[in-house]
């Protein structure tokens, strides 16, 4: 071992032929050391002296010396030195000592040339006392985790240091300076910038700022939240079973159950209403924090007065009227209302130049961005004076309040099945037009139905069997736009409409005899002698007639067509007057000339109104008085033929009337618009609908009351459907008339947004006939 120290301390005196300064300048600095002289280096004393002096600057030969002396002087001499030279040197250490006391190690022999690293100065005594330069120990490595100087003042407080400028020593006596205290800036920059481990708190012994560890931290973390320190102890174990974990299938023992083990306890039951007794007393109070207990003892150390202590107690009065409630307050009298309740500037100075009863409110809403800056309310007093004057001086009644059922409002309708009969199903489809069937009609024997449609044509079918037995063309441009029979039994007339023409015709049917037939050609070509004969009347010059009436030609009279009456634009509607003598027609378009009235016995036209206040859309006789309906987008008016002046304007309120139908009793009307709408009018009662329905999606196109005496009437729609209803009028003025819905139609395809075209009854079945976009009519019953 003491061999080992000894080799040391030769290398450390071993000479370097190089300066340290010119070393410390170099990139390779403690390369060497740490990677050869790491493993055999053992720190030491004497060590430590010697770097201080090397790095202090010029080495001295008295130094050097010294060390020497402390080698030869030392126990770790070589035993085995078989060099001379070395004897030698031994030799001539031993004669530079000098021995001066003995028992005492001896001294080099004192060179005066030689620089010394302590100076002598004279202790309290008198005596010498040598005193050597501080030592500077330099921690010369690149860990970055070693450890500051430690302070060794013990259990001494800080507080004895603040007259001084250090706060205590480490382990070599080096005086350990306080560290130095920012400004106040940078004190404020610490705290913002708080670096990782920052506690806030000082070292008491450096003085520095105390920092934690990532480790210290969680430790820390660990007990403020009543965890274990660590981590890896198991604070739940598993439970050792103290007697044995095998599970007995048998019990250990026969006995029976004690009975103490499902009985209750006569102690334990005297113990709890002991504490209930106490609960209930007052004895025993629930805990209370130390806040909650304060606020209470200073509520019941308030003085509370009673406002109404000396109100007299007086009876029930039965005429007590509470006052009523105030309105509730609306948008604008928000702190933030939205902006179209905000008044411009000009309605601000209108309000501001009127006088306070003319005033609409009281007030001006305003805006506030929160609600802690909405002012206090000026007028809050004269308010309330007001409304007490209000409740003092203004009259109340009360008014009982009547609970009523709903239900017991609505009629009591029949049911569907009692108002039997009404068509429930489809019974035959007619199929062979091309394109729409824009119109159908059942003649007054109910044997044949007329179609016309898009292609032109006209067809006569059977109604029971849906055979076709007559068709014409009648244009190969224009559509048939109506078909109507003459409602009379005495012939067998058929009037259809396409584009300006009116055609009147006598179609082969198996029930037409040939007496029916010439019967019915006689009537048609009666006109034509009367215009012949000169008696009607002359036109003024210049003037064109209201419509030509002509034979059609040879084709179409071999087919049966007899007249073409030709008028000013294109017909939509055709409606006959109940003794076959007249009919009218009617075209959107054509203005003043819209509506035109036919007289057949004469061969004559005549328009009857100079100018008509709007579109007329329909027209129709009445079925029993000289009364003529005329229906506009918006109106129904109706005429008096006798007197030639207007009667009535009935008023259904829709947007677009399509066509409209008048009771066989003739004091009810119902109406049908495009904007989806039935009403029903009750011509002596008022002028504005009885009853509006909306049964359909779509524009209703067509309505029709059953002429034969049921009370059915029905609407067809562009959703394809038609809706059946039971419509009955008493014969009693006082009473309504029972309107039920019965029955919805299906069955007719919609196409191109059209569905259901046209509808008519069977004059004594309760049967009716469709006529749909599709292509197709439709029998039902």
């Amino acid at each position: 071992m003491g061999s080992k120290i000894t080799e040391k301390k030769r290398k450390s005196r071993e000479p370097d032929p190089e300066s340290d300064d010119e070393l410390a300048n170099g990139l390779f600095e403690g390369i060497l050391s740490q990677s050869e002289d790491e493993e055999d280096y053992i720190p030491s004393d004497g060590e430590g002296d010697v770097d201080e002096s090397e790095s202090e600057g010029e080495g001295s030969g008295g130094s050097e010396e010294e060390e020497d002396e402390d080698d030869i002087l030392s126990d770790d001499i070589p035993s085995d030195v078989d060099d001379e030279e070395a004897i030698n040197r031994l030799v001539k250490q031993q004669q530079e000592l000098e021995i001066t006391e003995p028992g005492v190690d001896p001294k080099r022999k004192e060179d005066d040339g030689e620089e010394k690293n302590y100076r002598v100065e004279k202790d309290a005594n008198g005596g010498e006392r040598y005193v050597y330069d501080e030592i500077d120990p330099v921690y010369d490595s690149d860990d970055s985790d070693a450890q500051g100087p430690i302070n060794t003042i013990g259990d001494i407080p800080l507080t004895f240091y603040d007259s001084y400028p250090h706060i205590g020593y480490d382990i070599n006596g080096k005086k350990i300076m306080r560290p130095a205290t920012g400004d106040a800036l940078q004190s404020l920059l610490d705290s913002i910038e708080v670096p990782k481990g920052w506690t806030g708190l000082t070292d008491v012994n450096t003085g520095n700022p105390l920092n934690l560890t990532e480790e210290e931290l969680e430790l820390v973390r660990r007990v403020q939240m009543g965890l274990l320190p660590n981590d890896i102890q198991d604070p739940y174990p598993d439970t050792v079973e103290y007697f044995t974990s095998i599970e007995e299938k048998m019990p250990l023992s026969s006995a029976p159950e004690p009975k103490r083990r499902f009985l209750p306890s006569k102690n334990e039951a005297k113990q709890v209403m002991k504490l209930v007794r106490a609960i209930r007393e007052g004895r025993i109070l629930p805990y209370k924090p130390l806040e909650e207990r304060e606020r209470e003892e200073q509520e019941e150390d308030e003085v509370h007065f009673d406002l109404w202590q000396n109100e007299e107690a007086q009876a029930p009065n039965p005429m007590h009227i509470p006052a009523p409630k105030l309105p509730p307050p609306g948008y604008d009298m928000s702190y933030n209302p939205p902006a179209e309740y905000l008044p411009s500037n000009e309605e601000r100075e209108e309000w501001e130049k009127a006088d306070e009863e003319d005033r609409e409110k009281e007030y001006l809403p305003q805006k506030y961005n929160a609600l802690r800056k909405v002012p206090a309310w000026g007028s809050l007093v004269k308010e309330r004076f007001e409304r007490c004057m209000d409740l003092y001086l203004a009259p109340r009644i009360r008014k009982n309040r009547l609970n009523i059922d709903p239900n017991s409002l609505l009629p009591k309708l029949p049911s569907p099945s009692e108002l039997k009969p009404f068509p429930t199903v489809v019974q035959t489809i007619f199929r062979g037009h091309e394109g729409r069937v824009r119109s159908v009609s059942v003649d007054p024997t109910g044997v044949a139905l007329a179609t016309g449609g898009d292609d032109g044509t006209v067809r006569v079918w059977e109604l029971l069997t849906g055979r076709q037995v007559w068709s014409v063309r009648l244009s190969t441009d224009e559509p048939v736009n109506a078909v109507r029979w003459r409602p009379s039994k005495d012939s067998f007339i058929l009037s259809a409409a396409t584009g300006e023409d009116v055609f009147l015709m006598v179609p082969t049917h198996a029930s037409v005899t040939p007496v029916l037939d010439q019967a019915s050609r006689d009537i048609l070509a009666a006109g034509f002698g009367y215009a012949t004969n000169g008696q009607q009347q002359p036109l003024p010059a210049g003037k064109e007639p209201s419509a030509k009436w002509a034979r059609p030609g040879t084709k179409l009279e071999d087919e049966g067509v007899l007249i073409r009456i030709t008028v000013r634009s294109t017909v939509k509607v055709i409606n006959w007057h109940r003794k076959g003598d007249h009919f009218a027609t009617v075209s959107p378009t054509g203005q003043r000339s819209s509506v035109a009235i036919h007289t057949l016995s004469k061969h004559m036209t005549q328009i009857p109104f100079r100018k008509l206040s709007g579109l007329a859309q329909t027209a129709a006789f009445h079925p029993l008085r000289p009364l003529f309906f005329v229906a506009t987008q918006r109106t129904i008016r109706c005429y008096d033929l006798q007197k030639l002046e207007l009667v009535k304007i009935v008023q259904p309120g829709a947007k677009w009337i399509s066509s409209f139908d008048i009771h066989p009793g003739g004091d009810n009307l119902i109406v049908g618009s495009y904007d989806k709408r039935l009403l029903w009018h009750d011509l002596d009662l008022s002028n504005r609908p009885y009853k509006t329905m909306r049964f359909h999606g779509e524009a209703i196109r067509q309505v029709r009351y059953h002429k034969g005496g049921l009370p059915l009437f029905a609407d067809a729609s562009d959703d394809g459907t038609l809706q059946i209803f039971h419509g009955k009028v008493p014969n009693d003025q006082l009473e309504n008339p029972t309107i039920v819905p019965v029955k919805m139609l299906k069955g007719h395809k919609v196409v191109n947004k059209l569905g259901v075209l046209d509808i008519d009854w069977h004059p004594r079945e309760p049967w009716c006939v469709s006529a749909g976009a599709d292509g197709t009519a439709r029998l039902w019953m």
